[in-house]
């Protein structure tokens, strides 16, 4: 029989934004998007102006993490395949373990924090506060991080 593959990568991705990180215990609620561009999978999800509705803008009500969601259909001059459209029910993760794209070098246990571009961080300055939620692990600027809200 003819080998049909004999090299095999030597890591695999840990995951992606938005994507749950394990089968601990989670809180699932879900929203509208406010927002005319859209909320990326992995991004803190704020309350927004209208009734269940929400907004990546950082404001003082956080709300969770976009969850990932395969089953956005990518429609003909609309957002990008990993992105929920505007009018578009968000699913947000507000406890549990999800990754994201850390927006600096981050520490293992440090809280979160949302700058007002929206980038995950682990220093305050000018940023919004993420309570109960920490990082997992340590990373660098622009990698794949767990963060965690038990």
């Amino acid at each position: 029989m003819a080998i049909v593959q004999d090299t095999y990568a030597e890591g695999y991705a840990k995951g992606f934004p938005g994507m749950v990180a394990n089968g601990e215990t989670s809180n699932r609620i879900s929203r509208t998007c406010e927002d005319a561009a859209g909320i990326a999978f992995g991004k803190f999800v704020f309350r927004g102006t209208g009734d269940q509705g929400c907004t990546a803008t950082p404001n003082a009500f956080p709300l969770g993490v976009a969850i990932a969601d395969k089953g956005i259909p990518v429609l003909p001059g609309g957002v990008a395949a990993d992105i929920y459209p505007q009018y578009q029910s968000v699913g947000i993760m507000n406890l549990g373990a999800i990754y994201v794209v850390a927006g600096e070098a981050v520490t293992d246990g440090a809280p979160v924090y949302v700058t007002p571009a929206g980038a995950i961080v682990d220093t305050v300055g000018a940023n919004t506060a993420a309570p109960g939620w920490v990082f997992d692990e340590t990373a660098a600027n622009g990698a794949i991080v767990r963060i965690v809200r038990r």
